[in-house]
């Protein structure tokens, strides 16, 4: 079965209509991953015995005619932990790590129906913009096999792209899910921070981290979005506020919607010519469909990069700190003392974009230079937020690009980390703020996806997906398949 032919509702209607079974669905995947994998690298790790048990639990059961995600596969990005399954978040530093419980988002799609294939690839701990960081394996993208998927969630997004599961789960910190979701020609969303809960999330950036879906369509990630958000005990920061149908109302189109274009989206970042044109052309649809689309200024864009890096490096430097050779994690056995073990575990179990990020976390926060840095970097975050609250008083949603070229090619940045981090420079002012972005398929530059990004108010992503669909109708990039050309 070719996942890319299927939404999620056809396929429920297959399993309720006795036309496959949830088994069937599960072998298909396996075969998938089987055919698939030697060339995109996707997955870390399978879990196929508890799969195929749990799909034959879901026949013998019944498949829930309400619940559309009843006995649907799913594949989990290796951040997000799961019991008794190998989480490693793609480092060295937690390679035999086997977690004794689930996150809450695997609870709740189990409680959903949904059955986990296997974990991810990514960039380790997150921290990446191409999962070439992964201390694994190398994943690549199945619209060229010379280019990145993206990253962190690099593996979630080829995943879904070259059709081994219908849908996955990837994290968000700065651009994760979007940018890889640009790369790949699929659907991921950044929610609102605290709309999904972290709890068993392994941490990076705190105050920045989000969890969310990947799909071929923007009604499937509504309907994961759905099985996903609410409020948690376990995690105080999630949003105690109802949950809404993220599917209803999403046919109604845009007649009327207030589109405000961002001018410092579209200048001095080195867009992609293919890029551009893209999403301008994008916007001369919304136009025909109804929709008002007015210039708008974010002046603060370019202080977006290095608040950024700051923070999240800062936060990174903190929540890293537990991996010390001690609690749990590597241990380098070539040890005389106890600082040996702290300086050779994590220099030996760390890859070295990580240990970049900790030691500029380390240095943002340190007493000589935390006021020059951190403080400043932190003040800069409140006025991009100040920002989009401000011309969110006078539209709807913002449009821009995802990302300011296509994939690259691999190998083509991994050396040069600055250049890495000016590629997130229209994804991390988002995080910054909190708010909701989705990132679509809208196009094609020399042959590969253009993703276009829809930022909505926070715990507004229902107006995102109403948006995007419209768009969506009215094209038929969701229905292309990647090619799988290049490759060694």
């Amino acid at each position: 079965m070719d996942f890319l032919d299927y939404t999620l509702e056809e396929l429920h209607n297959m399993l309720v209509n006795k036309k496959t079974t949830a088994v069937e669905l599960m072998e298909a995947v396996y075969e998938n991953i089987e055919k698939t994998d030697g060339q995109v690298g996707a997955f870390l790790e399978l879990s196929k015995d508890e799969a195929l048990r749990a799909a034959k639990e879901a026949d013998e059961k019944g498949i829930d005619p309400n619940n559309v995600l009843s006995g649907l596969p799913i594949g989990i990005k290796d951040n997000i932990v799961t019991k008794g399954v190998k989480t490693t978040a793609a480092s060295k530093m937690l390679e035999d790590f086997i977690p004794t419980y689930d996150a809450t988002v695997v609870e709740k799609l189990r409680e959903a129906g949904m059955i986990s294939v296997g974990k991810l690839n990514m960039d380790e701990f997150a921290m990446g913009g191409s999962t070439e960081n992964s201390a694994f394996k190398l994943t690549r993208n199945p619209w060229h096999l010379n280019k990145v998927p993206g990253g962190s969630s690099g593996g979630s997004a080829a995943a879904v792209a070259a059709g081994q599961v219908p849908v996955s789960l990837g994290s968000d910190t700065g651009g994760s899910i979007r940018q890889p979701a640009a790369f790949t020609g699929t659907v991921g969303l950044k929610p609102t921070y605290g709309r999904v809960s972290r709890y068993g999330l392994i941490a990076f950036g705190s105050s920045l981290d989000t969890i969310g879906p990947f799909t071929r369509t923007v009604k499937d990630n509504a309907l994961v979005m759905n099985a996903i958000s609410g409020p948690d005990k376990r995690d105080s920061t999630t949003y105690k506020g109802e949950v809404p149908d993220f599917t209803e109302g999403i046919e109604e189109g845009v007649k009327g919607l207030r589109i405000g274009v961002p001018e410092e989206y579209f200048q001095e970042h080195g867009e992609e010519q293919g890029v551009a044109d893209a999403v301008k052309e994008a916007l001369e649809l919304y136009k025909e469909l109804g929709a008002e689309v007015v210039p708008v200024h974010l002046p603060h864009t370019d202080y977006g990069i290095p608040a950024y890096y700051i923070i999240a490096s800062s936060e990174a430097a903190s929540n890293l700190q537990r991996f010390d050779g001690i609690h749990y994690g590597y241990r380098s056995e070539d040890v005389h003392s106890l600082e040996d073990i702290y300086v050779k575990s994590r220099s030996e179990g760390f890859g070295r974009e990580v240990k970049r990020r900790i030691m500029l976390g380390t240095f943002s926060l340190s007493s000589g230079y935390y006021n020059a840095h951190f403080k400043k970097a932190a003040e800069a975050r409140t006025l991009i937020r100040k920002d989009f609250d401000g011309v969110f008083e006078d539209v709807d949603i913002l449009i821009s690009p995802t990302t300011t070229t296509t994939a690259y090619d691999i190998g083509g940045k991994i050396e040069d980390p600055l250049a890495m981090y000016l590629s997130d420079v229209l994804t991390v002012p988002i995080n910054l703020a909190g708010i909701p972005a989705l990132s679509i398929p809208c196009g094609f530059s020399n042959g590969l996806p253009v993703g276009m990004q829809l930022i909505g108010k926070a715990f507004d992503e229902k107006t995102l997906y109403r948006a995007a669909y419209a768009y969506e109708q009215a094209t038929d990039y969701h229905k292309q398949k990647p090619t799988f050309k290049g490759g060694e």
